[in-house]
């Protein structure tokens, strides 16, 4: 049974660990980066907006940083990526992942509204394309609808990331590199899986069966 990471305090991630313990995985959660490196794979959860000089921008309407979380995934990423185990970044976690490799994001998408969550009806839903080949291709088709709760993306692709879906606006919803087993996604699949399954989107729980498969 492998051990995913995550960086943050368990209390935080239970969406995630209860996705990962459904798909068959144990899990670490700790602030303490030594923690992780007897595990088998890196989770990169959703959360606040990175700092905008990480890739080389001022602030065109991010969100104020945590900085030290910055640092942190970011080294997390390195380490996890020199010793080639797997990585899934979720949100914010598909936007570390192309900063850490060279990209850069959109700070404020002009169509953010169709991707927001609101206190009254929660996530977003909407349609995604999948791009022929990719690994939510072979795991839900070609369209299929997922959450949404996010107002930055991905702009210009970090070093040997792939697109592997997009929303009907353009907005990147998944990248993949999988010669360097990485996965991401802008939706969240820790929303859509297990008691948290949504009738109205593909099941999130595959998501994470593939990444502990890699």
């Amino acid at each position: 049974m492998k051990t995913i990471f995550l960086y943050g305090e368990e209390e935080k991630l239970t969406n995630y660990t209860q996705s990962l313990e459904a798909a068959g995985a144990r899990w670490i959660c700790s602030l303490d980066l030594e923690d992780s490196r007897p595990c088998d794979g890196l989770l990169l959860p959703g959360g606040g907006d990175i700092a905008p000089a990480r890739y080389g921008q001022e602030d065109r309407g991010s969100g104020p940083p945590d900085l030290v979380r910055d640092q942190a995934e970011l080294e997390l990423i390195a380490r996890f990526l020199q010793a080639g185990k797997p990585i899934l970044g979720i949100c914010r976690g598909m936007q570390a992942l192309n900063v850490a490799l060279g990209g850069t994001l959109i700070q404020d998408l002009p169509t953010a509204a169709d991707h927001k969550a609101s206190e009254e009806a929660g996530d977003s839903v909407h349609p995604v394309t999948a791009a022929p080949g990719s690994f939510l291709h072979k795991l839900y088709g070609a369209r299929f609808s997922v959450n949404s709760a996010h107002h930055q993306a991905a702009d210009r692709l970090g070093e040997g990331l792939l697109p592997a879906a997009q929303a009907p606006d353009g907005v990147l919803e998944a990248l993949e590199c999988l010669e360097r087993k990485i996965l991401a996604t802008q939706f969240h699949p820790e929303r859509m899986t297990g008691a948290r399954r949504r009738a109205d989107t593909v099941d999130g729980g595959a998501v994470f069966r593939f990444f502990l498969s890699l």
